[in-house]
């Protein structure tokens, strides 16, 4: 396949909106957010944060031999991929994510932007992305909308790069306008309910030229995806979902029980009690995929954190953390 019938496979892009200009406007913020569907910020994040960060994920590499921990590039260097954890599970045992938004510059930026605290939701994706073996594919990953897949939690998807990242690299790629739309994903094909071939328009796909102290917020109902990495570099990364503290959160905290019609949760914050589950219950797993209501007695024990949203006394949402 030569490199023209490559470029084919990938979507047409232009830039994204930059809203830097829009800090400190709470009217203007909203109505940018009401017409793209996200924010995106240049070099805004403290960037000796995001290295101290980004050298948590050098470190891992390393001791995975892949990479070289001192690498300003983070070359991949052709080893064996062989048992490599592409959901860099190593670091969601860690939850390398807690120091990063405690970091004072990090903290009052998004305390600054959201006019509240920042309530942090514990759904983190730690991207290491190596180069893909498979150049013939098309390149969006998989196109989603988080809000298909947790109904009743209002979450901000934030996006943030931690290295340089270029067309070549990949990123997030988003659909604008399109998330007060109609919702995409197919509901006759469970258990991942996939987003069509061809929903988004080409004239709606939006990307930059990322790099370190960028930040990307999106809606949750954006469709978004990831661009598989055509460089010799890993792509570098971490998304994590953001809410103002005196908005509708979740709970998250400790199952203590699991019934068939009903699970009890207590949390940190004081929060719990039983709430009822039925068919309408959205349950999830880790990969993604919707959990029939019987099943969850058998998925979910006492002791599991979870992620709960509930009306009332009713569960709308629970899936694990990671």
């Amino acid at each position: 396949m030569t490199d023209l019938d490559i470029a084919a496979r990938s979507p047409k892009t232009r830039e994204l909106n930059c809203s830097n200009q829009l800090l400190g406007d709470r009217a203007a913020l909203d109505a940018a957010w009401e017409r793209d569907g996200y924010w995106f910020f240049r070099d805004v994040l403290d960037t000796s944060a995001v290295g101290r960060l980004r050298g948590v994920y050098m470190d891992l590499l390393a001791e995975l031999g892949v990479a070289d921990r001192d690498d300003p590039a983070a070359r991949y260097n052709g080893r064996s991929l062989e048992g490599f954890p592409f959901r860099m599970d190593p670091l969601s045992q860690r939850k390398a994510w807690k120091p990063f938004v405690t970091e004072p510059p990090v903290h009052a930026f998004f305390q600054r932007l959201l006019a509240d605290e920042p309530f942090w939701i514990p759904t983190v994706e730690y991207r290491a992305t190596p180069p893909t073996a498979d150049r013939a594919r098309a390149r969006l990953d998989y196109v989603h909308q988080d809000g298909f897949y947790n109904k009743g939690i209002p979450f901000r998807i934030c996006w943030i790069p931690l290295a340089e990242i270029d067309e070549e690299v990949g990123g997030l790629i988003l659909g604008e306008g399109l998330h007060r739309g109609p919702i995409l994903h197919d509901s006759t094909k469970p258990p991942l309910y996939p987003i069509p071939d061809g929903a988004v328009p080409e004239d709606r796909w939006r990307r930059a030229a990322y790099r370190p102290g960028d930040v990307l917020l999106m809606d949750l109902n954006t469709p978004h995806s990831g661009l598989s990495n055509h460089s010799d570099r890993f792509r570098l990364s971490m998304d994590i979902r953001v809410m103002g503290r005196g908005e509708q959160t979740p709970i998250v905290g400790c199952l203590t029980a699991v019934e068939p019609d009903a699970v009890w949760i207590e949390s940190e914050d004081g929060r719990g009690g039983r709430f009822r589950i039925d068919a309408k219950t959205y349950c999830r797993g880790l990969d993604g995929k919707e959990i029939p209501l019987a099943g969850i007695p058998a998925r979910f024990r006492p002791g599991d954190e979870v992620i709960l949203a509930a009306t009332s006394d009713h569960a709308t949402t629970i899936r694990p953390i990671h």
